[in-house]
């Protein structure tokens, strides 16, 4: 029996008739309209979306649109959207900083206030479902032609051994011909190291102690008082802190080298937070012994955190003092010294060692700590990977740890040129450490050269990638609407929908709890293809279903009653009426991304027993702790056309 067009497919295809006759009366105009239209209708039909997924935009009310830099899933199912002061000298100045917490389930937004400027942190996800937020902004960069006054790093000197000393932000500092510099921050400096030298005559005889006293240093950002050629200086000098007096005027002063008025680079501040997603709010800790801006915080096998990289406190590469923060204490300590730019990937592995892919964003010099490798935390030891193909090219590249994580394959992904290099490559490569040597070896190409590429790990196992730009920032109109599915079964890319909505810098992509993918932010460059408008930042938000929830409808397996923690043999039982379709089952930790940067995500493949009279099943985890690091994950489990079920959360501590 012939089925008839209904009203409205007969009246799409009239106006798309009517739309093509004027388009052959108006070319070129009508033409690209008609395409526009053409394409909508088609993207729209259940049999597309089936193959290919949709996109659609979150409504969100304006007043709690923002920059969103960073993105976070918590164990809630909400995200927690940080802008910070958003990449805006006038937020920042204003001292106007945001963070949105957005629930996708009932799609309600709720402010947050943000204590810092959290923007270009870093975060990881903490053994009880807190989210660790350290590093930020303590002054935006100045540019080359636009520095005034003379400006530079102060190593401030204190050599009582009796007490700390603490000199307040306007501090001034003069130097021996008379120049007078101000801080534009507080620092502290400890007090001094006393030590005691016990020595003996040569006849064995205990010689009278002598005391040895080593000056303690922190370090401030000063600026010259006036403009003037006067303050530039390339030669170390010693200066005094004006305003001391007596012992302190002695014991205290700066050593300067180099004071100019050179390009002054974003500087980092050292406090830190946890946002508690239950109470809703940032409560503070112990903050950083170093100012970080553009770190990466990574969470280790036994729930402490390495905090790696940044801008300090006067805008450098932190040379390679890393930290390490215990949630329990809430303080941090001293980690292994090892240099990385700044927001490095570095997955932890199994055994406890971290593979650093290379892939970073961009503040460092080309030459210096950009080959891959994995670390040794004990013996902080560094074995270098070869075999990666355009290896200068790993700036703005994503990295994830391909699913299932027992498999221990990581992927980089695209990349571009150290700076605002216009340099991008198509290229994916693929390590397996589990290997005694491992080497990277090429994947299947991306389409194009990409930089910012999003990377998620879906619950079949496949990874969606979305998004980035071919260019810098997105210059000359190049951001990339396209989307694909990659296999690491059968090593391919198949095609998705394409998003309507361009990412790139300042972008982010996450899985959500129902398995679709959220998408945030981007920052281009300029807002036109001649790059003669500036461009302004992406405040909308896409989110994507993928193919199998279109071809399910309401069919989706079903997770019912369950623990949120495993039990002493790391199990959980569930009740489900879908024990008999139910396939595989997978935990996976939530995405805390930034800049292309998500060290978090990571798939675990569980193992799955039915019932016998088939009303539950029961995972059983690993208990590998480097393998499933301690916190909050979503539970999926699929079919065998890889239906997912919504996601339980369950901790592994």
């Amino acid at each position: 029996m012939a089925h008839r067009p209904s009203k409205k497919f007969r009246r799409t295809l009239l106006g798309s008739a009517a739309v093509l006759v004027l388009a052959a009366l108006n070319a070129p105009a009508a033409v690209s309209f008609a395409e526009e239209r053409y394409h909508a209708y088609k993207i729209a039909q259940p049999g597309y979306q089936r193959r290919f997924g949709s996109w659609a935009e979150v409504e969100v009310p304006d007043r709690y649109r923002i920059n969103a830099i960073h993105a976070a899933l918590l164990h809630t199912g909400k995200v927690l959207l940080i802008a910070g002061s958003g990449n805006s000298q006038k937020n920042f100045d204003a001292g106007t900083f945001e963070t949105i917490l957005w629930d996708p389930a009932a799609n309600t937004f709720k402010k947050i206030p943000t204590p810092v400027d959290f923007f270009c942190s870093g975060h990881t996800q903490l053994p009880d479902g807190r989210l660790l937020v350290a590093g930020g902004t303590a002054r935006y960069e100045i540019l080359d032609g636009e520095v005034k006054k003379a400006g530079g790093g102060m190593r401030v000197k204190n050599e009582s051994p009796d007490k700390a000393v603490t000199l307040k932000k306007g501090t001034v500092f003069r130097s021996p011909s008379g120049v007078e510099y101000v801080s534009r921050f507080d620092v502290t400096v400890p007090k001094a190291e006393r030590a005691f030298e016990i020595s003996y005559s040569a006849g064995g005889q205990m010689q009278p102690w002598k005391t040895k006293v080593t000056a303690a240093e922190a370090r401030v950002f000063v600026e010259a008082r006036e403009e003037g050629p006067q303050a530039l200086t390339t030669e170390a000098a010693q200066y005094e802190v004006v305003g001391l007096e007596g012992d302190a005027a002695d014991d205290v002063y700066g050593l300067a080298q180099k004071l100019t008025t050179e390009k002054q680079d974003f500087q980092g501040i050292k406090g830190a937070y946890e946002f508690d997603p239950k109470a809703e709010r940032y409560i503070p800790v112990a903050p950083m012994k170093d100012a970080r801006w553009y770190p990466t915080l990574v969470t280790l096998q036994d729930g402490k955190v390495l905090a790696v990289s940044g801008l300090n406190d006067v805008g450098d590469v932190v040379p390679g003092d890393n930290e390490i923060y215990d949630p329990v204490t809430k303080k941090w300590s001293k980690g292994p010294f090892r240099y990385f730019p700044t927001y490095p990937s570095l997955f932890l592995t199994r055994g406890g060692k971290l593979l650093y892919t290379g892939s970073n964003a961009g503040y460092g010099p080309a030459e210096k700590g950009r080959e891959p490798g994995l670390w040794d935390l004990r013996k902080n030891s560094f074995t270098k990977l070869g075999g990666l193909t355009d290896p200068d090219q790993l700036e703005t590249s994503a990295s994830l740890i391909l699913p299932p994580a027992q498999n221990q394959k990581v992927m980089v992904l695209g990349g571009g040129g150290v700076g605002e290099s216009s340099r991008s490559t198509a290229r994916t490569s693929i390590i397996d450490v589990s290997q005694e040597s491992p080497v990277f070896t090429d994947g299947p190409a991306l389409p194009q050269g990409t930089r910012y590429l999003s990377g998620v790990l879906m619950p079949d196992d496949t990874v969606f990638t979305t998004g980035g730009s071919e260019n810098y920032r997105g210059r000359g109109g190049s951001d990339i609407l396209k989307a694909q599915f990659y296999d690491p079964r059968s090593n391919t890319f198949t095609e998705a929908a394409e998003p309507t909505v361009g990412r790139n810098y300042h972008s982010e992509a996450l899985l959500l709890p129902d398995g679709r993918v959220a998408t945030f932010g981007s920052d281009p460059l300029f807002d036109d293809k001649d790059d003669t408008r500036l461009g302004t930042f992406e405040q909308r938000i896409e989110v994507f279903t993928p193919p199998s929830l279109h071809r399910a409808g309401a069919d989706r397996p079903v997770l019912g009653e369950g623990p949120q923690e495993l039990d002493q043999n790391g199990r959980a039982t569930f009740r489900t009426k879908d024990a008999g379709r139910i396939v595989t089952a997978r935990l996976m930790r939530p995405s805390a991304v930034t800049h292309t940067t998500d060290v978090e995500q990571r798939s675990v493949e569980a193992g799955l027993t039915k019932s016998p009279d088939g009303t539950t099943v029961t995972v059983d985890v690993p208990d590998d702790r480097t393998l499933v690091p301690p916190g909050w994950y979503m539970l999926f489990v699929t079919d065998a056309t890889g239906v997912p079920s919504e996601a339980k959360w369950i901790q592994v501590d």
